[in-house]
Parts: C-alpha cells; sequence; structure tokens
C-alpha cells in the first residue's frame, strides 16, 4: 500500500470553502447567455488566477468560463493515465445564494441547529439522520437566509486543496492531473461547451456527492416530456356545445396522475418517477411538462407510454380535443458507459478505502456532468464532497468531511500511478 506524509487538510479546506461560499454564483433557467450570469465568470477568474499562484501549469479559462490547469507528472512512469477532477460553481437557481453567511458548529453534539438569520430554519437532528454520523465534528450551514452552497463550492474547495497538496510534496508520486470548474451545471448545461479534447484526460471524477465515503456510478436516465392539450376558443357568453377548455382538461390528466406511487414525493432509493413540474396553458391551448425518470431505460419508455395513453384516454371523453406528446431525451445513466472500464470506480472505491472509509457505491437519483461526459468517451463517475440538504437553506457540510474528500483525491491518484506499469 502507498505510504505518504500525514494528511492534513481540514484549515486549509474550511478556509478556501468559507471564502468561495461568499460568492454569488447563482445560475440562471432564463438566461440565453453562456455562462447564465456573468458572476460565475467572477468567480472562476479567481480561481483562474488562484491556480497560476499555486504553481499550475496550462491555466486556462476559455470564452465560456471553464477554466482548466494541470498538475504536471512526476513519476517516471510513462503510461500512467491523465486523471481528471471536476467540480461546478454555479448555485441552484431555487434559492438564494447572494450574501452567504457561513456559520461552523464546532464539536457538534447532536443538538437541532437554529438558524439565527431566520430562526424557522431549523436543522433537526431527527429529521436529518446523516448527522448521526458527525457527533464531534464541525458543521457548517449558512444563517438561515440563504443556501450555504457546498454544493457544489465543497468539491471545488476540495480540488483546490488536493492541487496545492500535490504541487508542494513532490515525494507524492502521480501521473498527469488535470483539473477544471465549469459553470451551469444546475441549469443542465455544465457540459455543453465543455472540451473533452482539450482537457485531455483519460479518465474523470465529479467531485460533487454526498455521504462520507460513497462513489457514485449511475444516475437516472432521464427524458422530458411535454403534453400538449388542444381545445376551442369561443366567447365564453356564446360557449354552450361549443366551446372545449385545455384547461379543464389538462386539470383532468393531472387528477387522474397516481396519488401513491410514480412521484418524486412517493419515491425513493431506485424507484423511478414521472414529475409535471410546468404548467402553461389557456382556453384554447395548455401544455404539462414533466420530468421523466428511471435508473433503467426501459423503465422511461413504460412512463412516457404510460403518460400518453392517460392523456389519449382523457381527450377522448372531450369530443373535438385533441392531445400531442413530446419527448426530448435529456441523459442516460452512466452505469452503461462506465462498465465498459470497471477500473474508474474500482480504483475511487480502493482510494477510499485507503483513506480510512468503508467505501459505499451509489446512485444518483439525478442527473451529473459526469454522465454527459460519459457518453461523450470521457468516463466520469461521482465521488463524494460531504454536501448535504442541497438547494436548501438548511443545506449544511461537515468539516471533517471535506477534509476525507481531499484526501480520497489524492490516495485516487497516487493508485492511478501505483497501478501503471
Amino acid at each position: 500500500m502507498i505510504q505518504g506524509p500525514p494528511f492534513q487538510f481540514k484549515q486549509e479546506v474550511l478556509d478556501r470553502f468559507l471564502r468561495y461560499v461568499k460568492y454569488d454564483t447563482q445560475s440562471s433557467e432564463e438566461s440565453e447567455t453562456y455562462p447564465s450570469t456573468e458572476k460565475q465568470k467572477e468567480f472562476l477568474k479567481l480561481l483562474e488566477e488562484e491556480l497560476k499562484e499555486l504553481g499550475a501549469s496550462e491555466v486556462e479559462m476559455d470564452q465560456y468560463g471553464y477554466v482548466m490547469a494541470t498538475v504536471p507528472a512526476n513519476t517516471s512512469k510513462g503510461s500512467v493515465p491523465t486523471v481528471g477532477f471536476i467540480a461546478h460553481v454555479d448555485t441552484s437557481p431555487e434559492v438564494s445564494g447572494a450574501g452567504v453567511k457561513p456559520i461552523v458548529w464546532e464539536n457538534y453534539q447532536g443538538q437541532d441547529l437554529v438558524l439565527p438569520g431566520d430562526p424557522s430554519q431549523v436543522l433537526r437532528f431527527g429529521e436529518n439522520p446523516p448527522l448521526r454520523d458527525q457527533i464531534g465534528n464541525d458543521i457548517v450551514t449558512a444563517d438561515g437566509t440563504t443556501l450555504l452552497g457546498a454544493d457544489n463550492k465543497a468539491g471545488v474547495a476540495e480540488i483546490m486543496t488536493a492541487v496545492h497538496f500535490f504541487l508542494t510534496h513532490p515525494e507524492v508520486k502521480h501521473g498527469k492531473i488535470r483539473v477544471a470548474f465549469t459553470p451551469d451545471e444546475e441549469v443542465g448545461n455544465g457540459t455543453k461547451y465543455f472540451d473533452i479534447e482539450k482537457f485531455g484526460a483519460k479518465f474523470a471524477y465529479t467531485i460533487d456527492g454526498e455521504t462520507r465515503g460513497e462513489v457514485e456510478n449511475e444516475t437516472f436516465s432521464a427524458d422530458s416530456l411535454t403534453v400538449t392539450f388542444f381545445g376551442r376558443n369561443i366567447h365564453p357568453g356564446y360557449a354552450k356545445g361549443r366551446m372545449i377548455n385545455s384547461i379543464k382538461i389538462a386539470a383532468e390528466f393531472i387528477d387522474r396522475l397516481p396519488k401513491d406511487k410514480l412521484s418524486p414525493e412517493t419515491t425513493e432509493k431506485r424507484e423511478g418517477y414521472v414529475h409535471p413540474y410546468v404548467l402553461n396553458g389557456g382556453v384554447e391551448q395548455t401544455s404539462v411538462k414533466f420530468l421523466i425518470r428511471d435508473f433503467e431505460t426501459d423503465g422511461l419508455k413504460e412512463k412516457e407510454m404510460f403518460l400518453q395513453k392517460l392523456a389519449e384516454d382523457v381527450v377522448a371523453r372531450y369530443p373535438g380535443a385533441r392531445v400531442e406528446v413530446n419527448i426530448e431525451e435529456s441523459y442516460r445513466n452512466m452505469r452503461y458507459k462506465l462498465e465498459e472500464d470497471p477500473r474508474v470506480v474500482e480504483y475511487a472505491l480502493e482510494a477510499v478505502r485507503r483513506a480510512g472509509l468503508t467505501p459505499r457505491l451509489g446512485s444518483i437519483r439525478g442527473g451529473t456532468d459526469g454522465s454527459k461526459l460519459s457518453y461523450r468517451g470521457l468516463l466520469t463517475p461521482n465521488i463524494f464532497a460531504g454536501e448535504h440538504n442541497f438547494h436548501s437553506k438548511l443545506e449544511w457540510i461537515s468539516v471533517q468531511d471535506m477534509e476525507k474528500a481531499v484526501e480520497v483525491i489524492v490516495k485516487l491518484a497516487q493508485l492511478w500511478e501505483e497501478r501503471s506499469e
């Protein structure tokens, strides 16, 4: 087993994290620019400058805001593949990321945490099972008026801390390492202009997961589906027997969705769902947008056929009405691609083990930049960053978990070097 110097990352990763979360990098779903908000570029520019100050090479921010850099190889082995580490800088559009006031709750002892900026926001021990594993650790929250931004500035801080370590500890052998920081992941465009060829990694890892010790090798497969009902609009004073109100058709359709299954609020673990999340309409035309999620592609198709049949059955009750269903592919479960080279996941699990943790293979009930990158040829599983309660004013993270995430990054780079000829 690789032996190296003691790993002491706690203060540096915390200091970086507390500094980074104060930058407002919220992305926008309405924007037509890339990145969707200019303030993301301001933070990315900061990271570019910090990477240069640390002594990284090939540091560059391109026109789209992607920041890439290199930690040069320091091994005599010539066959070590280039490995990449990736994190996104934007925070969710759902909750404000402006004016974040982080609070460090040292030596947490299982108490409920009342966030002082808004005392109605209470991080309750009984409602957050992962807190049971944090007794004695240091917990970071926001003050209750914003999200924290651990998703994904924790990953950013962890990668930056690892870069600093590699560049100041030449005795720790590794191949060429590439790092990248990306915008707009939260609005589904994190890899839209990501130049895989320029990045130059053979394998990569996003540092954007939740529980300590977890490596995620699969995501949902995802489609979006839009059901559009067409009615007939007539002046309401002369509408008897002539008007067909598409709003009422859509309402009946939504009412007939299952109440006890197939929804985000009734599913967990490996269960998929159909999720109506946008409704637009008038008398003549009403559309309902759905997120369709399942870990298996066949499961997606079953759910889409179910919605189409339900819509057709409802419309049949309204002579003269019609319906159109449009399906767009979003992304596919990255497990199918990662299985092409099992090492990329196996090494991650071993790195977790060498960091003194029990590795756990997990599934993401959502998507990740790694899913899209994997389907473009860059196999990219996801490694824990320690984030909890994403997109919420009750978001929190453990300092000790961040420290362990840095150690896993280091161990993983060492492992690729060790296992190479």
